[in-house]
């Protein structure tokens, strides 16, 4: 089937198929005219793919996800793969440490926020609304 159908089918863009293959998540046969064929594979990969990335995992996670096969069948009816386990794992490590630092970032950015508010207002007697 050609990239159209697998978007339709799939709701992978177009682009973003052609950049699963530039990233050798997908490897699509070429037909005689040129034009990229995929498989019933290549459905489920896709699908896969989307789902994980909309999970917050990048193309490297995926890859090695790719390496150990746990792409090949829709991810609800796999068992988990330890070695994608533990990449999810670590970015959910990296997205919990990312997720403190900017709680700490807003609290200080609140904090500053509050104090100019109350400068001015010493100073000028006006009241500034939030």
């Amino acid at each position: 089937m050609r990239v159209g159908e697998v978007s339709e089918r799939t709701g992978v863009s177009p682009r973003s198929l052609r950049y699963y293959e530039q990233q050798g998540l997908l490897a699509p046969c070429r037909a005689a005219n040129g034009y990229r064929e995929y498989d019933e594979l290549s459905l489920v990969r896709a699908a896969n793919i989307r789902d994980l990335m909309a999970s917050g995992l990048t193309v490297e996670d995926i890859r090695l996800s790719l390496d150990e096969g746990c792409l090949d069948r829709p991810l609800h009816t796999l068992p988990p793969c330890e070695g994608a386990l533990q990449v999810a794992a670590d970015r959910l490590a990296v997205l919990d440490k990312r997720i403190g630092a900017l709680l700490e970032l807003r609290e200080r950015l609140a904090a500053q926020v509050s104090q100019t508010r109350a400068a001015v207002q010493r100073q000028s007697g006006v009241s500034i609304p939030n």
